[in-house]
């Protein structure tokens, strides 16, 4: 895998995968983008997702929309690394399987998400989920 960031201007940077898409960082005060630390912790949310909703289709669930609210903790002092990451799931539909969605988030954490399995070598990361039944209209 390659990428390049490129230096803007005052602290904002752009990021470019191999694949040609970009991505604009943002570290200063005035930020016009997400801060580096504020990409990985949405990384590691998207990467989960990707399992979850993944998941819940072969399983065939009637899913309708899936967020993950993400909270973390960071270290005091320099280097202001993350201590603690919860990943809070909620997956909205009709006669969602609390047992599914377990299972689910379960195996993401577990097995599939590569960013929060790296991550989880150095931060404590913990998941919950809830199940929104939505009107069958």
């Amino acid at each position: 895998m390659l990428a390049s960031v490129k230096w803007v201007e005052g602290d904002t940077f752009i990021g470019r995968s191999a694949s040609g898409h970009n991505v604009v960082f943002d570290a200063g005060s005035d930020s016009a983008a997400p801060s580096p630390m504020e990409m990985v912790l949405m990384s590691a949310g998207c990467c989960s997702s990707v399992d979850v909703v993944s998941i819940l289709q072969k399983a065939r669930q009637d899913v309708t929309d899936v967020e993950v609210k993400l909270t973390a903790e960071r270290a005091e002092s320099a280097p202001r690394v993350f201590t603690k990451i919860n990943l809070h799931f909620v997956v909205k539909g009709r006669n969602v399987s609390e047992k599914h969605l377990e299972r689910a988030v379960s195996l993401s954490a577990e097995k599939y998400c590569s960013v929060a399995l790296m991550l989880e070598k150095a931060v404590e990361i913990t998941h919950s989920h809830e199940v929104v039944e939505i009107d069958e209209k």
